[in-house]
């Protein structure tokens, strides 16, 4: 794996800022994808079904571990909070991946319109990941079985890392719970390496979570009693996140913390799905969310004919 240059680290915030625009263009638009033009009540979905408040944690991690691992056929990313589905959604689109399957989702204007009005549509894309979705294998409402998975993946192949994300609430599951044990249970030479990366955005819907109440200490000794090293990366910056990649540890366990919802707009609060209900027929919501979108600068990351810009 080669380091990460300074060129790198600014192409992973680009990349989370594309993929963030294109999560709440998911969550809120039925046209004007590109804000053309001023935003009106009818550009807007009549019916606002999705995730948000862990959405921007998801762009963070998968751009960060993309950047890191490269095109690493042995390397595979697992999904626990499946509900953040547009923030996966909106990566797949980023790397090509949709594309492959549904020539209708280029990585092109047409392409993007077409994720973003069928999100949450009917006969479209469903609010959470489901097997449709290329890669995935659960339906994204069933919290606690990731990192399971992710060591029955890594079971039998050596060659094999994979990285799983967790969120804080699903960890107080006892199907999460109970899977740190596989820790002790199959690490060695026969198996692939498991990177649990633990997403404390310190709320499960609209209550704290338990590990966002702990100490650090607390959670850090909860961690290492299961034979984990703890690896803090505080806040979503590029530049933490790789370094704690690179850190030489032979069990890590990575606690990622960013605040729920970050980038969007709290007022107040940490919305866990919709933070902006009306702004179908609100015309303060209405400005908040143009706004909202415009702060990403989608424009200087995407072009109409050609997509992405590098």
């Amino acid at each position: 794996m080669s380091s990460v240059g300074i060129a790198d680290l600014n192409q992973i915030e680009r990349r989370v800022r594309a993929c963030d625009y294109l999560t709440v263009a998911q969550l809120y638009l039925r046209d004007n994808f590109l804000l053309k033009r001023p935003l009106e009540f009818d550009d807007i979905k009549a019916r606002l079904l999705g995730h948000w408040g862990t959405c921007h944690g998801i762009n963070v991690a998968y751009a960060n571990l993309k950047a890191f691992f490269g095109d690493d056929p042995d390397f595979s990313f697992v999904l626990g909070p499946g509900h953040g589905f547009p923030a996966l959604q909106a990566n797949l689109f980023y790397d090509g991946v949709l594309e492959r399957i549904d020539a209708r989702a280029s990585r092109d204007a047409a392409g993007l319109a077409y994720i973003c009005k069928e999100f949450s549509w009917p006969d479209g894309f469903p609010s959470h990941a489901s097997p449709m979705t290329p890669t995935v294998i659960t339906e994204g409402g069933e919290l606690g079985y990731a990192l399971a998975n992710s060591y029955g993946v890594a079971l039998g192949h050596p060659e094999k890392t994979i990285a799983v994300l967790i969120g804080d609430g699903e960890l107080e599951t006892a199907t999460a719970l109970d899977s740190l044990n596989l820790r002790s249970l199959l690490a060695g030479a026969k198996n692939g390496r498991v990177l649990p990366i633990l997403h404390l955005n310190g709320y499960k819907i609209s209550a704290p979570s338990i590990y966002a109440r702990r100490s650090d200490r607390e959670l850090n000794e909860m961690i290492r009693g299961f034979g984990y090293t703890p690896v803090i990366i505080d806040g979503d910056k590029p530049e933490t996140f790789q370094l704690a990649l690179a850190e030489p540890c032979e069990a890590p366990f990575y606690i990622l913390k960013t605040e729920k919802g970050a980038t969007g707009p709290n007022h107040g609060h940490f919305a866990h799905q919709i933070p902006l209900k009306r702004p179908a027929y609100n015309h303060d919501e209405l400005k908040q969310l143009e706004e909202w979108l415009k702060s990403y600068n989608f424009d200087e990351l995407f072009d109409e004919e050609k997509g992405f810009v590098a």
